[in-house]
């Protein structure tokens, strides 16, 4: 454990940081009524303890009334995952998500290939796991949730806000993927796809079922499933429209001409999403106890279905075609800037790094859990399922590019383009197509569900640590809960209006975006590393997981992950482009004033903490940093302090007449 900061007249080791009895005597008043002498226990409270693993001395548990911390300032045990596994299969839910499916393969094919990997992968050693492994490790040492784990270095509890600032954003939109999901899995359980054909309430005369462009030469064709036929030409076929855009835009989102134009609200995408959020409360209602056995199912399910897709993808004619095209290296990519940059802000999106969950997901770990070994494991699950998603992806891709006769450049996609209209143009070109639409809907809505509902619970989990009140019980949660959905889904109203896609790019594009996740990541970089302390907290994860992780981790977190953020970060902002929606729209300057405003809701969250701290301190300014950067300890830190680090670490009692400083979260 770190060392007690105490007053100046105490002994202290060489790197604790010292008080003046001013600033000591400060905090002791604001110590909590019914507080005791605020002293540091001493090593007959703890006792000798009993030998933990590698032969370290592990204490007993302290008794419920010590010298410094009244009796009724004893926090409840906090909860824990039922087995490890359920820490596991919450972070595969949480990180697997679409970006991997629907992003990375596009990422990998548009940057040459396979050798697209060799920035991935560096990146994802220098950037991902370590911080990755920072955010588990500091909700497992902390025991709290994304906000009260910065009382580490309370100046800087900014961050806890910032994070939850960015989850609560992404949680208000996020889940609209999983609503259209939704739409369309019910629109699949059909004998044949309504996007397959024209005819329709909402197709327009412009729409055609042509796909081959070889039909188009002046020949008489059957353009649409109406009765009209026309004969016309390739130019003509410029404004012709596919079913499956017309299915998109003009049934799925209703498109208005733009932000400006709201719009009717669809009744049926509303029912869709009280339905999607009903379905996020009652999954995390009840806590890590009910999330940790629901995410079996929703952390495997997509891989039982993405096997039976590839499966089905290599035997489609074109399939083998489209896998080479996502692998093919071309070397020449790697001198381009932006082949980097794709690689670090794919590595970025894909960990879930900067919203405060996997901070909140490891403070229900069990204090000696072996989190860096998690942090390895999760990070080959989450680069696996990138790579093999890939082959689902372009085999389907190929054997789609292969039935239109055109290059598979002209038919990948990214992001929702890829799930809302590549992929359901591909399905209906298959045999049995409803049967295939409707395993990929179930597969998007069961990989997107448990990344809502885990960011949910990081959520909650940190606004409960942030207004502690022990003994309140399970309906406090659940009350929590069912607020923090109402609010979102509330927010989520106007995303199901006629310019809802207006409204959801602006959230995407802004309030969870590179720019304001690597932020977040270089100053959690710059916090544990110069403030707290690299070599303390490496000592910290020592006392966790019984060994120090490897020098490497120290040198990322102090040097090698805030450069790499920094450089992405520089690169965003100098090629900054303005908002645009399908290439067409323009958003309005006030339009791009609102996605800042979001953006900047969580950036200006760290340098404002920190001025509103320094100024409410008194002293010198010197005196005001030392205060503010001092741990506040929880309970857990001396009932798990060996020993022999309280003989290094603990001051020993002082004189009566000086006042010692020792805070305790409750």
């Amino acid at each position: 454990m770190p060392p007690v900061p105490t007053d100046t007249a105490a002994p202290q080791p060489p790197d604790a940081p010292r008080h003046d009895a001013a600033a000591a005597t400060a905090a002791a008043a604001a110590a909590p009524a019914g507080s005791g002498k605020r002293g540091a226990p001493g090593r007959d409270e703890l006792g000798d303890g009993e030998r933990g693993p590698h032969g370290h001395a592990r204490p007993r548990r302290a008794p419920s009334r010590r010298r410094g911390v009244s009796h009724r300032s004893a926090a409840p045990e906090r909860e824990t995952w039922t087995r490890q596994m359920d820490f596991i299969m919450s972070c595969v839910g949480f990180a697997v998500g679409l970006g991997n499916v629907w992003r990375f393969p596009y990422l990998c094919y548009k940057n040459g290939g396979g050798v697209f990997l060799i920035p991935y992968l560096l990146i994802v050693f220098v950037g991902g796991i370590p911080i990755f492994f920072l955010e588990v490790a500091l909700g497992q040492f902390m025991k709290q949730g994304g906000i009260a784990a910065w009382n580490i270095a309370p100046l800087f509890k900014g961050l806890g806000l910032a994070s939850m600032v960015i989850v609560f954003f992404c949680n208000s939109y996020y889940i609209m993927i999983l609503v259209w999901g939704l739409f369309y899995l019910v629109h699949s359980l059909t004998n044949t796809l309504p996007w397959a054909t024209c005819g329709h309430s909402w197709n327009t005369e412009q729409c055609t079922e042509l796909f081959n462009p070889d039909l188009c030469n002046n020949v008489s064709t059957n353009a649409t499933a109406s009765t009209w036929t026309a004969n016309f030409n390739c130019t003509d076929m410029t404004n012709k429209r596919s079913p499956v855009i017309e299915f998109w835009e003009n049934k799925v989102l209703r498109l208005s001409g733009g932000l400006s134009e709201p719009g009717e609200m669809n009744w049926q995408m509303i029912l869709c999403l009280v339905t999607t959020w009903v379905v996020v409360y009652f999954c995390i209602w009840k806590g890590v106890k009910s999330t940790g056995k629901i995410v079996y199912f929703t952390a495997l399910f997509p891989y039982v279905v993405l096997i039976l897709l590839l499966v089905h993808g290599v035997t489609l004619p074109g399939a083998l075609g489209g896998i080479i095209y996502y692998l093919k290296p071309d070397w020449s990519k790697l001198v381009e800037a932006q082949v980097w940059i794709d690689a670090g802000t794919q590595v970025f999106f894909s960990y879930a790094i900067g919203l405060g969950a996997l901070t909140a997901l490891g403070s229900y770990n069990r204090f000696h859990n072996n989190c860096y070994r998690d942090a390895y494991i999760l990070a080959v699950i989450n680069s696996c399922t990138s790579f093999f998603a890939g082959f689902v992806v372009f085999s389907v891709l190929g054997f789609m590019a292969s039935e239109q006769g055109v290059d598979i450049s002209k038919v990948a996609e990214s992001g929702p383009g890829l799930a809302f209209i590549a992929y359901p143009k591909a399905v209906t070109l298959m045999p049995l197509s409803p049967l295939w639409a409707t395993l990929f809907f179930i597969m998007l809505l069961v990989l997107g569900l448990d990344s809502q509902f885990v960011g949910v619970e990081g959520f909650i989990t940190g606004i409960l640590d942030l207004f502690p009140q022990p003994g309140a019980g399970s309906l406090r949660r659940e009350l929590t809960a069912a607020l923090c959905c109402i609010i979102c889904c509330l927010i989520d109203l106007s995303m199901v209006t006629q310019g809802g896609m207006y409204v959801f790019q602006l959230f995407d594009y802004y309030s969870a975006s590179g720019i304001t996740l690597l932020w977040q990541a270089f100053w959690e970089c710059v916090v544990i590393a110069w403030v707290y302390g690299a070599d303390r907290f490496m000592d910290d994860v020592a006392r966790m997981i019984g060994y120090r992780p490897l020098p490497v981790m120290k040198w990322c977190w102090a040097v090698v992950t805030p450069l790499v953020c920094v450089g992405i970060f520089v690169f965003h902002v100098v090629n900054y482009k303005p908002l645009t929606y399908n290439k067409t729209y323009v958003y309005p300057w006030w339009g791009e004033a609102i996605g800042w405003v979001l953006a900047l809701s969580s950036m200006l969250c760290i340098p404002c903490t920190v001025i509103y701290k320094l100024l409410r301190c008194k002293g010198s300014l010197r005196e005001r940093w030392q205060l503010q950067t001092t741990p506040i300890w929880g309970q857990h830190h001396l009932e798990y302090l060996t020993p022999e680090a309280e003989a290094k670490l603990l001051a020993p009692e002082p004189p009566k007449e000086k006042a010692t400083l020792f805070e305790t979260v409750i």
